[in-house]
């Protein structure tokens, strides 16, 4: 692949007399680099933007809609009207497109999407994505129960749940689950059963199944490898240089992508990030709001702005039971003014005392230039169960003085504290909140000290699924369009944050699980309207606000188009769609 790659770029004087550069490979420069390939692991945008780039579900949001779907691996988008969903919404039958090849040339079956399903759901990682497909299923979200143990009956379960007969897949639901098929839309990658024993994975069987459940991640075949039937084949993944070398796949069963090659670049520096986008060398790069005004006016480049959002992001995270081993995040573990114990944050002072200490107001109108709300809760604006009246923390310093003075009776404001306050490298908004926190909090009370720390994205992840971040900001992606992905990821005990938090509250659970079943519309925002008052009292995290974002591209790039539910949009891509053509070479 070495070769390859310096093939490609040898060509580029060729190309810029051409005037667009390199015209068949298409650059991405983003902030960080991948997790994990491996579609059962993968939950975060970085990765699973190359995921589906490269495996394909059975099926796609048509263009920028996200309520129309298009068949991908299925032959058919089923339906009631169709005959393919049972009137009482529990069978649903999923042809399989025939003729569809993996990368390595073997065909792809039913089977193999039923071991696909079947293997995405028991694989069930800690934090990971499995409960979007277990809670349609199987109707719980976990295969484990609360002590860590595997359940008896989830193989069966699942089993049951997951059938292939003849050229068709057969899901047989407990409960009807009406945004399933928006699930499958980024949920089902399809992997090869074979390829899969071949490398020394899970092959399929309930003898052995146990032993794949919550691995390490570097354990799977699939971490640095792949085996799908997109339109693009991993090429390589330079894990130093935090760079991925897509290749067009030839045998797809659709025609070929107009690209030869997609580069997905990670780069630190927003300077060198803006430098490869004006030099040409660059034709799509991740930039956030607080830098828009230095990327205006740069000849052949385009900026799309209020492109809109599913997402809740940026938001702060506090971890109420924070993992102390081998762990610098928390100083001395203790509370004797060099550090916090692992509870810390359990105290409900100490997180509205930080929820008060943050200039809402002034983060909108200075860093995101105006170019958002507030947020009112975990629920977004653009889905239904938002609710835009909910009370909201205001900025207010002395009702922060009042509430670290309340916090452990005392003790908090008496003694002081110090810990690490933790973002991803590269991302400024984060970076941001995380230092108006720190300068304010620090302002209150000389014995508050707050150290602001970068980490690279790979460590991050793995830092704060192992509960050894006291407070973190991150943000929530939709992965289909529904408010139950919000409710549940963000409040619910076995959500993919709160798990990670240590945070339970009961009732909150059950909401959450009423208003994911409730059909009626009305029924249903009440009780999401419930669960955000409990969440505004207890605090498990600092929602901040709801924008819009921009794309920054050059203007030789052609056949891109946003779908605010796909991974990294609208920063990332999906590549299938992609071409350069046009007047380009400008600003060189």
């Amino acid at each position: 692949m070495k070769r390859l790659f310096a093939l490609v770029f040898s060509f580029l004087p060729l190309f810029a007399s051409a005037q667009i550069k390199n015209p068949d490979t298409y650059i991405y420069v983003t902030i960080s680099g991948a997790d994990s390939l491996d579609p059962a692991w993968s939950y975060d945008t970085a990765s699973h933007n190359l995921i589906l780039n490269i495996y394909e579900p059975l099926f796609f949001f048509d263009g920028e809609s996200t309520e129309k779907l298009v068949p991908l691996i299925a032959a058919k988008v089923p339906s009631k009207e169709n005959g393919l969903i049972s009137a009482d919404g529990k069978r649903y039958t999923i042809p399989i497109r025939q003729g569809v090849k993996f990368h390595d040339g073997s065909p792809l079956t039913a089977e193999d999407v039923r071991y696909s399903i079947m293997r995405f759901v028991l694989y069930d990682r800690v934090a990971g994505p499995s409960s979007l497909l277990l809670e349609p299923l199987v109707g719980y979200p976990s295969t484990r129960d609360e002590g860590g143990k595997l359940k008896p009956n989830v193989y069966k379960d699942v089993e049951r749940a997951v059938q292939a007969q003849g050229n068709n897949l057969v899901l047989n639901l407990p409960a009807p689950y009406a945004p399933l098929l928006g699930i499958l839309a980024s949920w089902a990658p399809v992997l090869s059963k074979s390829w899969s024993a071949k490398n020394g994975d899970w092959d399929g069987a309930e003898a052995n199944w146990a032993k794949h459940n919550n691995p390490e991640k570097r354990n799977s075949p699939y971490y640095e490898r792949s085996n799908g039937s997109g339109p693009f084949k991993l090429e390589r993944w330079d894990q130093k240089t935090k760079e991925v070398v897509l290749t067009r796949n030839d045998g797809y069963w659709r025609a070929p992508a107009k690209l030869k090659h997609v580069i997905v670049k990670g780069v630190d520096e927003f300077g060198t990030r803006k430098l490869m986008l004006q030099a040409g060398d660059a034709d799509a790069i991740y930039a956030d709001r607080p830098v828009l005004n230095q990327l205006q006016g740069i000849h052949g480049v385009e900026i799309k702005d209020d492109l809109p959002t599913m997402e809740m992001n940026p938001v702060a995270f506090f971890t109420f039971k924070i993992n102390h081993v081998a762990n610098p995040n928390i100083g001395s573990g203790k509370f004797d003014g060099n550090g916090i114990p692992p509870d810390f944050y359990s105290d409900k002072d100490v997180r509205k005392a930080f929820a008060h200490a943050f200039d809402y107001e002034g983060y909108i109108r200075d860093v995101m230039r105006g170019k958002a709300t507030q947020a009112t809760g975990a629920i977004p604006k653009a889905l239904p169960g938002h609710n835009p009246k909910q009370k909201t923390y205001k900025f207010d310093m002395e009702k922060a003085k009042e509430h670290f003075e309340k916090a452990w009776g005392g003790r908090a404001w008496e003694t002081g504290f110090k810990f690490t306050l933790s973002f991803n490298t590269g991302n400024v908004p984060r970076q941001t909140i995380c230092q108006m926190i720190k300068r304010n909090v620090e302002s209150l009370n000389p014995k508050f000290k707050i150290d602001v720390r970068a980490i690279e994205w790979p460590t991050f992840l793995d830092n704060y699924k192992s509960s050894k971040l006291p407070v973190f900001v991150m943000g929530w992606n939709a992965d289909y369009p529904d408010p139950h992905n919000f409710a549940f990821p963000l409040l619910h005990s076995l959500g993919d944050y709160p798990i990670t938090q240590k945070y339970k509250n009961e009732e909150l659970d059950k909401i959450i699980e009423a208003a994911n079943r409730e059909t009626n519309i009305a029924k249903r925002k009440e009780l999401y309207r419930k669960a955000q008052e409990i969440e505004y009292e207890d605090v498990p995290h600092i929602v901040v606000l709801d924008g819009v974002r921009y794309r920054t591209q050059r203007d030789w790039v052609k056949g891109w188009y946003h779908n605010p539910v796909f991974p990294d949009s609208p920063y990332g891509s999906y590549y299938y769609p992609i071409y350069k053509a046009g007047a380009a070479g400008k600003g060189r």
